[in-house]
């Protein structure tokens, strides 16, 4: 969160350096869990509950900055990139939910986004490493809503070949 609010003050390096430090703590924390044996389902859902947050106040710190500068069209992708970042992620976890395996949409996962966040902030390239994040993210939600649709239609049609409730199928027939 101190990283949210370093990006919404302007201060992208300092943004990046909490950035990369969390991103840190977040690879470890699992493993530090599991090691331990402290690892619950709870857990998991709770590490990625927060990296969702985490997500959107970074980028939200972002909107903020560039709107209070002026720089409208840089706030706008920014904003585009976070709705796509949660939308990346939603249209995963909505899949699994309804047993839909996705094939495809991984061009900009978490990983690629705090990557080229944390490059925008030390290398001075913000706006850049925000323009690719929008597309990316916003292209692998595309891809994954495109495999969700064709894996739920083939449910469909699994589904349609089945007999009903009662029927039996006779060999011969």
């Amino acid at each position: 969160m101190g990283a949210a609010i370093a990006f919404g003050m302007g201060e992208f390096v300092v943004g990046a350096l909490l950035l990369l430090l969390g991103g840190l703590f977040d690879l470890v924390d699992g493993v530090v869990a599991r090691h331990f044996d402290g690892s619950t389902a709870f857990g998991a859902f709770l590490d990625s509950t927060l990296d969702r947050m985490v997500d959107m106040a970074v980028l939200l710190g972002l909107v903020v900055h560039y709107a209070l500068t002026g720089d409208q069209t840089t706030a706008l992708v920014a904003g585009v990139g976070m709705i796509s970042s949660v939308l990346t992620s939603y249209t995963k976890a909505r899949a699994e939910a309804i047993d839909v395996e996705l094939r495809g949409g991984s061009i900009v996962e978490r990983g690629e986004r705090i990557v080229l966040l944390i490059a925008g902030g030390l290398f001075g390239i913000m706006q850049i490493a925000l323009w690719v994040l929008a597309v990316g993210a916003t292209a692998t939600v595309v891809q994954r809503f495109t495999s969700a649709r064709r894996g739920l239609e083939a449910q469909d049609v699994e589904r349609a070949a089945r007999p009903r409730g009662g029927e039996q199928l006779l060999h011969g027939d």
